[in-house]
């Protein structure tokens, strides 16, 4: 079963064209994000574990590698990998994802989707490697506030905001459900894979699809939440959104599951970067 879907999906990369500087670019980005949801975890597991104060966000992985020896060096890595990610899913919209029905014209709309997503990923990097440290530590929270509020001031701002929440929602239950369901074998080469190597994806796909997954569902949970009030500080970014799994009756320890499964997401990325059919 697995050698005859592998083969399907090995048939139809020819259809993507791409050309070996955009696939280059695709593995840089998903190394990019894999370095990006290492460090948030990272930085999660310590607020779990000390109540820090740091922020478990883009934000904060960011200035933990500005920190860092070559840490300006390190940071336009990043943010050319994350373009280099962008630019793969650009091709991706414009010639068709390669794989059995990658024509379709959903899945090129949702390559689009990811393109924009990336490239304003890569921005804000970019940004911060200037010296723009507005996408710094603590942004997001506050940038998901001020977004929501934009958004209630306009005509029927509410129904936009709710709607929004409700995407935001249902894209973290799809990526978890996935991970679940481990769809993504299907983009890989899971046939030349080591057993080893397969147990490897396998454990971190799963369990840091779920954890990404979970993270966005809140997000969108609160952007409803900030909806139905007509309040935007009820609206969260990803590290208050985080810091509120301790205010479950599961406490700190779901924190910190969540905060492990986001490294291991870190890692699953690496593994995409290496294995992954693009």
């Amino acid at each position: 079963m697995t050698t005859a879907r592998t083969g399907t999906y090995m048939a139809g990369t020819g259809k993507g064209a791409r050309g070996e500087a955009v696939r280059a670019g695709a593995r840089a980005g998903f190394a990019a994000r894999g370095v990006l949801y290492l460090l948030v975890g990272a930085l999660a597991v310590r607020v779990g574990l000390t109540g820090s104060g740091e922020q478990a966000d883009r934000g904060g992985a960011l200035g933990q590698v500005a920190a860092a020896p070559f840490g300006a060096f390190l940071l336009w890595s990043l943010g050319v990998g994350l373009a280099g990610m962008a630019l793969w899913r650009l091709s991706e919209a414009a010639v068709g994802a390669a794989g059995p029905k990658g024509h379709k014209a959903h899945k090129r709309a949702a390559s689009a989707g990811r393109a924009v997503f990336y490239a304003a990923s890569a921005f804000l990097v970019l940004s911060f490697a200037v010296g723009e440290r507005g996408s710094g530590a603590g942004s997001t929270d506050r940038q998901s506030r001020d977004v929501t509020a934009r958004l209630l001031e306009l005509p029927g701002g509410r129904w936009w905001a709710g709607a929004i929440a409700v995407g935001v929602l249902a894209a973290g239950l799809w990526i978890a459900g996935r991970a679940v369901l481990r769809k993504y074998r299907d983009h890989l080469a899971w046939g030349r894979l080591t057993a080893n190597q397969r147990r490897f994806m396998d454990v971190t796909g799963v369990a840091g699809g779920i954890g990404r997954g979970l993270v966005l569902a809140a997000l969108g949970v609160s952007g409803l939440k900030a909806a139905m009030a007509f309040d935007p500080n009820e609206a969260k970014g990803m590290d208050d959104t985080i810091r509120s799994f301790a205010q479950t009756p599961a406490g700190p320890w779901l924190l910190l599951a969540v905060a492990v499964c986001l490294v291991l997401f870190g890692f699953f990325s690496f593994g995409q970067a290496k294995w992954r059919e693009v």
